[in-house]
């Protein structure tokens, strides 16, 4: 199964088309390597103006392949998928399950059919889904024919809709000749590792070519699948993401090999993601006690990586049957019994309509961040620090402290607000009280931030934040998330320069693992 987080993709048609994105993307070879603020701007950070225009049409109005989109379009997974072709120590697919928000689960399973249904519903109900993605439960190029008449179907009858493939990528050379017959223009590749001696450590077997192999064989097989899959992909001029899953002391040093690989492949953006690993997932790792890494170490090796070409960094590791903004789960709207219930009208103005409104909002957000970095620009100061935000979306800071099922994390500095990931919690408000366990929790997961911003906060956690030397801010609320925070960044450090505040070092934080989807 792969762990996509979200892996989708976009339909752009036409052979003139296909060469001038071909083009474009062989010309660019992935992202930057330069650092600092003269770094290309590439990936999940560009911005138009930072990629070929070709690229930037496919980019724009992806939540997975775009940072600044992920804040205002949403995607859906279709679960059509359910057989696989690999065991990973990390995986344990789950049927008919609804409260883990992790890889491989999905509450019900799905015709081609019924998910194309299910996709007109989620659109004409969510205008501003514009990603269909297949990433599971199992691995979609293990089930082509189911995956591929899904992509027909919903292809036909919604054009306007993203098509997005994640896969393991061990039958992907096979199939790179339908992918780009059906326009599906982002692929996910789920690669960690490119040595077979650690891959021996992470996948127990393949089935390949009608044979079942293991050990370091069934894994240099794999690496090699996945390679070639890569290359053939990036000649084609498809988008590639790479998932990597950080396994500390299996992994975590060797991503960054595996990072110049696919790099030099033609590989778009490099998603690497923390393992989940709790017990009661009844993965092999979660069993025999295999850690996860903590935040500063993934960010670490996140910013390791960065050197060589530019992360994701706001995957959500989601279900595979995820409808929604990525950090939430709309799923349960849109279960097989309602919607085949529904008269769906899917309607193309409308949603074209709703777009064009989103893309103002896009518009104001990205000129207010510009307003207030140009506040900063006379800043001189070496001091970097992080902040977490409570928001539902939009880019706005619109969440209340204890309804917050996850807290966005952004890295400030005098070159800006920069998104480096974000820590799931369990929301502290349960049924009109507060829940203090959770409240430790949450605590721990930002434990690394100076600060947290939040459209409302009580008196009681406001002052355990406060004894944790975390600054809680209220002021800012329904503002946009980039502007405030370098608001309050110019006023922290005319704070420490005066002497009034000494500005210290935070320590780590703890990554909760597969957050309930279904908490209130």
């Amino acid at each position: 199964m792969d762990v996509s987080e979200c892996n989708e993709a976009s339909s752009f048609g036409g052979a003139a088309d296909l060469g001038e994105v071909k083009q474009a993307h062989t010309g660019h070879k992935g992202c930057g390597t330069l650092g600092g603020r003269d770094k290309a701007s590439c990936g999940s950070q560009a911005r138009q103006g930072d990629l070929p225009p070709a690229i930037w049409e496919k980019v724009k109005s992806h939540p997975c392949y775009s940072e600044e989109a992920h804040h205002h379009y949403a995607r859906m997974h279709v679960a059509v998928a359910p057989a696989c072709n690999i065991q990973c120590n990390y995986c344990n697919r789950k049927y008919d399950c609804a409260n883990e928000s992790r890889p491989g689960v999905v509450s019900e399973k799905l015709t081609p059919e019924q998910a194309a249904k299910k996709v007109l519903a989620v659109a004409s109900t969510i205008p501003q889904m514009t990603v269909l993605g297949i990433a599971g439960p199992g691995d979609p190029l293990a089930n082509p024919k189911k995956t591929f008449k899904t992509f027909e179907l919903v292809a036909k009858a919604a054009p306007d809709i993203k098509l997005c493939l994640s896969t393991n990528g061990l039958a992907l050379p096979d199939h790179v000749d339908a992918i780009a017959r059906l326009n599906i223009d982002h692929v996910t590749i789920t690669i960690t590792m490119i040595d077979p001696e650690i891959g021996a450590k992470i996948y127990p077997w393949i089935f390949y070519g009608h044979r079942r192999y293991t050990g370091v064989k069934a894994a240099k097989i794999l690496t090699d699948r996945q390679l070639q899959g890569l290359e053939m992909l990036a000649e084609r001029g498809i988008l590639c993401k790479i998932n990597s899953v950080m396994i500390p002391g299996i992994n975590d040093q060797h991503l960054v090999d595996v990072n110049k690989a696919v790099k030099s492949r033609g590989a778009f953006l490099h998603n690497v993601m923390p393992l989940i690993s709790a017990p009661q997932h009844g993965t092999v790792f979660g069993l025999n006690g295999q850690r996860g890494p903590t935040a500063q170490e993934l960010k670490t090796l996140q910013d390791a990586c960065e050197g060589e070409m530019n992360m994701m960094r706001h995957c959500r590791q989601c279900r595979a049957d995820a409808v929604g903004l990525l950090g939430e789960d709309r799923g349960a709207e849109f279960t097989t019994e309602k919607i085949m219930a529904m008269d769906v009208n899917y309607d193309l103005e409308t949603r074209k309509a709703y777009q064009a409104k989103v893309e103002e909002e896009r518009a104001a957000t990205v000129a207010a961040k510009q307003q207030k970095l140009a506040d900063l620009a006379g800043e001189t100061s070496d001091i970097n620090l992080l902040v977490a935000v409570a928001s539902k979306g939009s880019g706005l800071i619109n969440e209340h402290f204890g309804h917050a099922k996850e807290f966005q994390v952004y890295e400030l500095s005098t070159s800006g607000a920069k998104f480096v990931g974000h820590r799931r919690a369990d929301p502290y408000c349960q049924g009109g009280y507060g829940e203090e366990g959770s409240l430790a929790t949450i605590i721990r997961m930002i434990n690394d931030c100076h600060a947290v911003f939040v459209a409302k906060i009580g008196g009681c956690p406001k002052s355990e934040l406060i004894k944790a030397g975390i600054e809680p801010l209220d002021q800012y609320a329904h503002e946009f998330i980039e502007k405030s925070a370098l608001a309050w960044f110019k006023s922290y450090l005319a704070k420490v320069q005066s002497g009034e505040i000494q500005h210290v070092e935070r320590g780590d934080a703890a990554i909760r693992q597969g957050a309930l989807i279904s908490a209130a």
